[in-house]
């Protein structure tokens, strides 16, 4: 298990790489949703996602010998380009594969940061695979997205720095793919603030995690569809499935019309650009599958890689006002 320990040793080894993200307040959230409303914007994080903290620790922690001989990951995007700059930073060749369907932003993103690309496969459990036959046949070291001790740490410092600016937070909603986020969040905030609530927010159409814990040990869904790339993920990691069996309060899942709107409020309302997997907290909240009432609630912005093509259709729908939302944002604008 990771410890708060390896949370704290992650933050000294990634100080002066990663940056400190500080919450931000939202006035328009709060009063919208009748609780208090605070954002953790990792899209201003290095790379665009709190992805650089888990690579990053995790390469600093290999041996000078491996090391030389390179490394390699698997990624819809985020892990990708948070490998690709932790190794650049670090003076280590790295190879990332990439399913067909990464967006192209985040592919053309990768390789600007000195990357070997490999497009594979149309999910990134396809993508995974490969990169692990080429780290046996190129005898590099794979660094995961979310199924590693020290990967699990470096993005538990997020949770670290949560604390810190909100020690009396009452809830914390975060986005769940894999589950590296959300259990190395819920390790560094159960430690610090044990009456805290972590919960984490699935797509309903990759609701991995969900069904994992169910039936009690992590499953492999037969497909995934959601236009949250980041947390488009089949199965969740075991470690992951540990910890946040042993310390999640709850996991959600919502739907992509949700999705959808929370990206549009968050640029409307907050003047941010968020991806689908980083909309997922407000999501949550918009939508009811979490209920905050009164409370001190933070939500876990994971990242803002969004593909820009993608913004003009998504604005109609946060603002349509036939809908609740849509009626709730135009009595506020009004």
């Amino acid at each position: 298990m990771v410890t708060l320990a390896d949370v704290e040793r992650a933050q000294r080894v990634l100080q002066g790489t990663a940056e400190r993200t500080r919450l931000i307040f939202s006035n328009s959230f709060s009063r919208m949703l009748g609780c208090r409303v605070y954002l953790k914007p990792e899209m201003f994080q290095r790379t665009g996602s709190f992805k650089l903290r888990g690579a990053y620790n995790k390469m600093g922690h290999l041996p000078p010998a491996l090391k030389q001989h390179g490394v390699v990951a698997a990624s819809a995007g985020n892990h990708a380009q948070g490998v690709a700059v932790a190794a650049a930073r670090a003076g280590i060749p790295a190879v990332i594969v990439m399913p067909h369907t990464a967006p192209p932003a985040k592919t053309a993103a990768t390789r600007a940061y000195g990357a070997e690309v490999i497009l594979y496969g149309r999910t990134y459990d396809e993508a995974s695979e490969l990169a692990c036959a080429l780290a046996r046949e190129r005898r590099l070291t794979l660094i995961p997205a979310f199924d590693d001790a020290d990967v699990v740490a470096g993005q538990g410092t997020v949770g670290l720095e949560i604390l810190d600016d909100l020690p009396a937070a009452d809830e914390i909603i975060v986005p769940v793919g894999g589950g590296g986020l959300v259990s190395g969040v819920a390790v560094a905030v159960k430690a610090r603030n044990p009456a805290a609530r972590v919960i984490g927010v699935q797509a309903a159409g990759a609701a991995s995690l969900g069904a994992s814990l169910k039936a009690g040990r992590p499953v492999t869904l037969p497909t995934v569809q959601t236009l949250a790339d980041g947390i488009a993920v089949q199965r969740p990691g075991d470690l992951p499935f540990q910890i946040v069996q042993r310390y999640v309060d709850d996991v959600v899942a919502i739907g992509d019309s949700d999705i959808l709107r929370a990206i549009a409020m968050l640029l409307e309302r907050a003047k941010l650009v968020a991806e689908g997997a980083g909309s997922a907290p407000l999501a949550a909240l918009l939508s009811g599958a979490v209920a905050a009432r009164g409370q001190s609630v933070v939500l876990v912005l994971s990242g803002g890689n969004i593909d820009l093509t993608r913004i003009g259709p998504i604005l109609p729908h946060g603002l349509d006002v036939r809908h609740p939302l849509g009626q709730v944002a135009h009595a506020v604008r009004s």
